[in-house]
């Protein structure tokens, strides 16, 4: 498996490459665990001729302000 991070307007993205051996609970339970303690949500997912998997999460940037 594969990441990469970018940050675009309010959204930080990650994307994940899931290779093809990767069984599909195995997979979603990666899924469930990036979203519950990440705080990410899915943005995008494609399957590639082959059965690798690319999976677009996303989080909302916070931005903090100075207060002093």
């Amino acid at each position: 498996m594969a990441s990469s991070w970018r940050k675009h307007g309010q959204y930080e993205y990650r994307v994940l490459t899931i290779d093809r051996g990767t069984s599909v609970p195995d997979a979603r339970k990666l899924l469930t665990e990036e979203a519950e303690y990440g705080r990410w949500e899915l943005a995008r997912t494609r399957l590639y001729l082959g059965g690798e998997r690319r999976v677009w999460l996303r989080r909302k940037v916070i931005r903090a302000t100075s207060t002093l």
